[in-house]
């Protein structure tokens, strides 16, 4: 994507532990306090800028003038919305600002009937290069992507679509207790962050709704998930590339492809991820449960110190999956993955699998999996058992772990 579009092309490519958190520095820690921003010395209501809360009059100008109101004010500062429903046109709420801003929703937001009006920017509502922020309340964010969607199933000449609501270069954010609905495409999208906290949120799409992932992270560091509701047609939470210290806990996944690690590897050059805990977390009819995936080509990436605990599965497609063969369109025929996947722990996972395959490790040829552990892991299907498959994966298992395993060492 040129000019804007180019900041959003990260994103193609589809926790911090007790302990860690014990070493983070003081700035990381400051973050979890954001959410209880003391009261404001200024609050600026959209409304007073001329927002309509009639869902139908353009209030993207007056949200803009209020932000920037904000942003300008040396007193930590609040952007209202009230209740009423807001149109907004791609909004772009930039910084630096002065000090810290609440942004407090408490009615809906709504993108354009007509999704070809958004363009080609890739982005519906972008923060960027802003510090210190909240974005809270029991507010709605509707992207009224079902045109759009329909659009990409017929194959017409459709624009690239947009993501939700998108951090870029921004550092110390919270959001809390928003409803994301029928996103374009991505729900939330964070790229080039440093410590970034989501939390209570709802994020609803239909399950035939095309890339409609709920939340994708790349190129960030510092990044908690936590006590949230998923139901998308992609990933609930996909990691890219050049991501570490990423903490994901308490999440209900379904309908959706699961949360998923890549895809990684789609470039030579390209920093990988490290340092990912998911754990207490409930994955409900899912394509996938935790899944880890790469290019099949040259690569310099990794995936290591990776850590799925403490979940349960219903009904799920594939509840334990690495796929180092992922080549869509054939563009890499007779290629071996160079993305090295290591020290990967998978412990106390339990429930049902919808296929017998409730396990499988398909690790590159050239660049097998290495020190794979699980952990009492019980996973069943009902009248048959279930069955783990392992190519070029090596590492070992503990306590009773059904299906067997299948790991080299």
């Amino acid at each position: 994507m040129a000019g804007v579009i180019v900041a959003f092309d990260v994103f193609r490519t589809k926790v911090l532990s007790r302990k860690m958190f014990k070493l983070m520095p003081a700035c990381v820690i400051l973050l979890f306090s954001i959410a209880s921003l003391p009261s404001t010395n200024a609050a600026y209501n959209v409304v007073s800028f001329g927002a309509k809360p009639d869902g139908q009059s353009d209030s993207t100008l007056p949200f803009l003038r209020a932000w920037m109101a904000a942003c300008n004010s040396v007193a930590p500062a609040m952007v209202y919305v009230p209740r009423g429903t807001f149109l907004i046109k791609n909004a772009v709420f930039s910084g630096p600002c002065k000090n810290r801003i609440l942004f407090q929703i408490q009615g809906t937001l709504v993108a354009p009937w007509d999704y070809r009006s958004l363009g080609n920017s890739g982005f519906w509502i972008l923060f960027q290069k802003v510090s210190w922020l909240t974005v809270s309340g029991g507010g709605t964010v509707d992207g009224r992507g079902a045109g759009f969607w329909a659009c990409r199933r017929t194959g017409s000449n459709c624009p690239y679509g947009t993501r939700s609501i998108t951090f870029l270069w921004c550092n110390d954010i919270v959001v809390s207790g928003l409803t994301s609905i029928n996103s374009q495409l991505c729900h939330f999208a964070v790229a080039r962050c440093n410590n970034l906290r989501i939390q209570n949120v709802r994020i609803i799409a239909p399950s035939n709704s095309p890339n409609t992932d709920g939340i994708i992270v790349q190129d960030s560091t510092g990044v908690t998930i936590f006590r949230s509701i998923i139901r998308t047609g992609d990933d609930c939470i996909a990691i890219g590339p050049n991501t570490k210290n990423v903490w994901i806990e308490r999440i209900g996944c379904g309908p959706g492809h699961g949360i998923s690690i890549g895809s990684l590897g789609n470039g030579l050059n390209e920093n990988g991820v490290q340092n990912v805990t998911v754990t207490n977390s409930v994955f409900t009819k899912t394509d996938n449960g935790v899944r880890i995936k790469s290019w099949a080509r040259a690569s310099n990436s990794y995936a290591t110190n990776i850590n799925f605990r403490n979940l349960i599965m219903r009904n799920v497609a594939n509840p334990i999956l690495i796929d180092q063969t992922y080549c869509p369109n054939n563009q890499c025929p007779h290629q071996s993955s160079g993305v090295k996947i290591s020290q990967v722990t998978y412990k106390n996972i339990r429930g049902t699998s919808k296929t017998e395959a409730a396990v499988i490790f398909d690790c590159s040829s050239s660049n097998p999996c290495r020190g794979i552990r699980l952990q009492d892991i019980k996973l069943s299907t009902a009248y048959r058992a279930t069955t783990a498959t392992c190519n070029n994966a090596g590492g070992y298992s503990s306590g009773i772990v059904i299906p067997g395993s299948c790991l080299g060492r």
